[in-house]
């Protein structure tokens, strides 16, 4: 009887010195993968990168009507113009503290609700509450600024509860003091729910034999949460943070715009909503740009500062 041989298993090619399939190769077999990402690509190629061309008229006077990148090299005017602009140097400071608000309650609040409801054993209980805090999030920007108009005006809900305890009406979307109070309370009752998502994903990850190990050594609740869950949802933590940290000027325009009013301009004017009124509503596109380019620079800076810092003192990094 004749021993069966077995059919040869097909074998990948590899190239001989790296290893690696070979683009061609990979490119004939995956073809439909690479069709898929077609899209996506043209979309951040035109409507991403090609723009960027135009960070040219930065550096030059721009004309509306005239040639596009520009019609003479004006080298650093527009830089130095921001640069010694007070006006430019009180939204910068506006930003930043919007921004820093933003960061400090909208980053920690989601993993803090992904813990409690990582406790929570009636499953029930648990869907109700991530599909309350996660409504928000699927709400536009336009009705979360109508919501907030007629809850906050001289006659809305909450002025109506000031009353009913004995205080006076307060003009809180035309106080100064107020909006970034306003601002970043909105932020949170709209962002933490969908971010907690995310944490709650990591959790599943957490290898289930270091609770049972932590127990045998007898650790309590809390102990388990700072040496096993924490640990064990780092690297996705510090991903958000140094995603957060890279749009830390980038407050949010739409809301912002929706919101503020000439009253509010002390605290509530941000880079963006400057941009739109001096690029936008007062032509001077030249200026905006060198201003968007120094906000790009400095977001630059802030993302790749984050991830070194993180990459040498955590062990997690984006690259």
């Amino acid at each position: 009887m004749s021993a069966e041989i077995a059919p040869r298993k097909r074998r990948r090619p590899f190239h001989p010195k790296t290893g690696h399939v070979p683009w061609s190769k990979s490119l004939r077999r995956d073809w439909q993968l690479y069709v898929l990402v077609i899209l996506p690509l043209l979309f951040f190629a035109i409507f991403r990168y090609v723009p960027m061309l135009g960070n040219v008229i930065a550096f030059r006077r721009f004309r509306p009507g005239g040639n596009i990148f520009g019609e003479e090299w004006v080298g650093f005017r527009y830089v130095e113009m921001f640069l010694n602009d007070p006006t430019f140097w009180a939204v910068f400071a506006n930003t930043f503290a919007i921004g820093s608000l933003t960061l400090l309650f909208c980053f920690p609040l989601p993993i803090i609700l992904a813990l409690m409801l990582n406790e929570v054993r009636s499953r029930y209980f648990k869907r109700f509450v991530q599909t309350i805090s996660y409504l928000p999030h699927f709400l536009s920007i336009v009705i979360i600024a109508g919501m907030l108009m007629q809850l906050l005006s001289l006659e809305g809900t909450v002025n109506q509860i000031v009353r009913a305890v004995g205080g006076d009406a307060i003009p809180f979307l035309q106080t100064p003091e107020w909006f970034r109070t306003v601002y970043v309370s909105s932020e949170v009752w709209q962002t933490v729910g969908w971010g907690t998502i995310l944490y709650l994903a990591a959790l599943t990850g957490v290898d289930t034999a270091l609770y049972e190990a932590a127990r045998i050594d007898g650790a309590n609740r809390w102990q388990q949460t700072w040496h096993v869950t924490l640990p064990g949802i780092r690297p996705t933590m510090v991903t958000l943070l140094v995603l957060n940290i890279g749009t830390f000027l980038s407050v949010g325009f739409e809301k912002i715009l929706l919101l503020y009013n000439p009253l509010t301009y002390p605290t509530a004017d941000v880079i963006s909503t400057y941009l739109y009124r001096v690029g936008l509503e007062a032509n001077n596109f030249s200026y905006a740009a060198a201003i968007g380019m120094f906000e790009a620079i400095i977001g630059l800076t802030l993302i790749l500062s984050a991830n070194a810092i993180s990459r040498r003192t955590v062990g997690t990094s984006l690259w």
